[in-house]
């Protein structure tokens, strides 16, 4: 199944998207993501309201970003190499925060204070069970879904120091959707699905996920012996070899660029990119 979360006219719903228009769920309005995890695991189909079109819905991130949203970097051999770093042997791991993120079709804001705005595509693992102290065999049954992941870097302030967060959470950086693809429409583990980022219609990242260091399930088992894996959690599994900085001569996010996230199976995560407006009082203090 594939699930979207949008906004119309006010009210938050989850629903599918079949071409050109959204089917909402009927009785999950109010985006709540526990209540579409219990109707998922029920026998019956979801019962369906009447079809929206596309255009007149805002999506959204496929989860509310409530809970935590993990990053895995270096996890691809190729993206270690391009990066000066050595290939890790423990999962390199980082927190964003939910005003780092937008859906599909939200712009990405490149911030006032850099002009080395990268992209990096990302496979998105999303918690359906809570997970402690899980073993690997058994990760999987504890995943409600994958999505497209778009882990916006500013560079230069990421290598401000030897810890990664400033540069991986300028506000509306990075981007996750558009859809939520249940488990059983993907295969097992999602160990062998092509990864791409296309800028402005040139691809400049192709990979696979079956080149990640450590897969989905050895993840979840490593996270989860350290901390409480719940229900809409959302684990980014590291990008593969062709990111922006590390190209001769760099290339990065400028306003009007469109970057395009695509990985098999899953869908396209799209976003344009904007400049961060100059904030009311920097404004009034410019006036004559």
């Amino acid at each position: 199944m594939r699930i979207v979360r949008f906004e119309h006219q006010g009210r938050i719903q989850f629903g599918t998207r079949r071409q050109d228009d959204v089917v909402p769920f009927a009785g999950l309005a109010g985006g709540s993501f526990t209540a579409l995890l219990a109707a998922l695991q029920g026998a019956a189909p979801l019962p369906e309201a009447n079809a929206i079109a596309l255009a007149q819905v805002s999506l959204l991130p496929p989860v509310p970003l409530t809970g935590k949203i993990i990053c895995i970097g270096l996890n691809y051999a190729d993206h270690a190499r391009e990066g000066g770093h050595p290939i890790p042997t423990y999962p390199a791991v980082f927190l964003r925060t939910a005003t780092s993120l937008v859906g599909h079709g939200q712009p990405l804001v490149r911030p006032a204070l850099s002009e080395r705005f990268d992209y990096e595509a990302e496979l998105a693992v999303v918690i359906g069970r809570t997970a402690h102290h899980v073993r690997a065999a058994d990760a999987l049954q504890h995943v409600a879904g994958y999505s497209c992941f778009n882990d916006g870097s500013i560079r230069d302030f990421q290598r401000k120091s030897t810890q990664w967060t400033m540069g991986k959470n300028f506000d509306r950086s990075g981007s996750i959707g558009p859809e939520l693809v249940t488990p059983r429409a993907l295969p097992s583990g999602v160990d062998n699905l092509r990864i791409a980022a296309r800028l402005n219609g040139e691809t400049l990242q192709d990979g696979s996920t079956r080149e990640m260091i450590f897969p989905v399930a050895n993840l979840i088992e490593t996270l989860s012996a350290v901390m409480t894996l719940e229900p809409g959690d959302v684990i980014a599994t590291g990008t593969p070899a062709g990111v922006g900085f590390a190209r001769t001569p760099p290339r990065f996010m400028q306003a009007g660029d469109l970057i395009e996230i695509e990985i098999e199976g899953i869908g396209i995560l799209a976003n344009t990119i904007v400049d961060e407006a100059p904030d009311a009082a920097e404004q009034e203090s410019h006036r004559p």
